[in-house]
């Protein structure tokens, strides 16, 4: 039987560091979204709004020119436009508040085109059919029943093996690394590697919030080149975790209180200030 490596406070910490006096901004990362629809803006405003707070040094977005509209009046600072080509990007985030049923051809392009470059890929929702094809290093974020569908895909059994196990064997089967999410986040490599991240509370289980966590993956891993994803993953899911339990003030025990997606997103500063404390 393999193991399961408990994630835990001081191991994020290690993963993280306060920008120095010769640091700028590319220094703390690049991030790009390729995430939202018409039908779904809020997905592409939250991914952005967390890529920020989660310590990006600089954020794209690319999309339609409404989802780019809500992302400029929520968070100005963002460069949004065309695909950025040749711009430096460290990590990328796709699928997002997106359908594949709904993708036209050229978008299929554009995504197969960041899954097969080097910058790190952090698939979600929508563009999780695709992740078989890539071979840029990537992360796919599934909750329960797209990772179901996800083994369907792949023709992996779904009766057979716990969790643990069938995240690990999904990471084998892919070649990447692999996101369960759930009260218990358990994060898979392709190297047997299983990770166990237990922060969060039950209050995050609300809508968006999936979308927050997939910004704040983008921004840990471009800030960790080079890094183990499983790894660099893990500290972002339990960043996420410990935002969510700031924001619903359950950090000192209680019950909290109902937050929403965007409250997440706004505790992830304090969350990263409290690990490097």
């Amino acid at each position: 039987m393999f193991e399961v490596r408990e994630w835990t406070r001081g191991d994020t910490a290690r993963l993280l560091r306060a920008p120095t006096a010769d640091d700028d901004k590319y220094a703390r990362g690049v991030v790009a979204l390729r995430t939202g629809s018409p039908a779904y803006p809020g997905a592409a405003v939250l991914g952005v709004e967390a890529a920020w707070r989660a310590g990006a040094g600089f954020v794209r977005y690319v999309g339609t020119e409404r989802v780019a509209d809500a992302v400029l009046a929520r968070r100005p600072e963002t460069v949004a436009g065309a695909d950025p080509g040749r711009s430096r990007v460290d990590a990328w985030v796709i699928g997002s508040g997106t359908d594949p049923a709904h993708r036209s051809d050229t978008e299929s392009g554009a995504l197969r085109e960041i899954l097969s470059g080097t910058a790190a890929v952090v698939i979600d929702a929508g563009a999780l059919d695709l992740a078989e094809r890539a071979t840029a290093p990537f992360l796919v974020t599934p909750h329960a029943r797209e990772f179901a569908r996800l083994q369907e895909r792949l023709g992996m059994s779904s009766t057979a093996e716990d969790r643990a196990q069938a995240a690990r064997h999904m990471a084998d089967t892919l070649g990447g690394a692999v996101l369960l999410k759930g009260a218990r986040t358990l994060i898979a490599a392709p190297d047997g590697t299983v990770i166990a991240v237990e922060a969060g509370t039950g209050w995050l289980a609300t809508a968006g919030t999936g979308d927050v966590l997939a910004g704040a993956l983008g921004a840990v891993l471009a800030a960790n080149p080079g890094r183990p994803i499983a790894e660099v993953a893990a500290a972002g899911a339990w960043l996420h975790g410990h935002a969510g339990r700031i924001a619903a003030g359950v950090r000192d025990g209680g019950a909290g209180h109902p937050i929403v997606a965007m409250d997440v997103a706004e505790a992830l500063p304090l969350a990263i200030a409290d690990v490097l404390a």
